[in-house]
């Protein structure tokens, strides 16, 4: 089994950044693609940010290109996303999710972090 716990998120003034940390208890991450994924009230869930198990394949949503910039560090036991330049429209909660090597849908999730943005 597999925790995750996000940190770091919080309230920022638009153009601001914050960055936002997943981390994994009870074991390492390395056989692990990780993703970050957002909801905001009223909206389903999206895709935001993944990089693969070994860190050098990132695949970002056309919304955050430039701005936001995933990372994992060597020992796989966390996994990052900075966000940049935020938007009143990022406002959101943000999950941290895995997914097993070869694996189609993510099979742990965090609890989440509330980002807010103010205008």
């Amino acid at each position: 089994q597999v925790q995750l716990v996000e940190s770091g998120g919080g309230l920022v003034q638009a153009g601001g950044s914050l960055r936002l940390s997943c981390a994994a208890s009870g074991r390492t991450l390395s056989s692990y693609g990780m993703g970050w994924f957002r909801q905001a009230p009223g909206k389903e869930r999206e895709f935001v940010a993944a990089i693969s198990w070994g860190g050098a394949s990132t695949n970002y949503a056309d919304f955050v290109k430039g701005r936001f910039t995933i990372s994992r560090d060597n020992a796989k036991t966390s996994t990052y996303l900075q966000m940049d330049s935020l938007k009143p429209e990022d406002t959101a909660v943000y999950y941290c999710a895995a997914r097993k090597i070869g694996g189609i849908e993510y099979d742990y999730w965090g609890q989440g972090t509330q980002v807010t943005v103010s205008s």
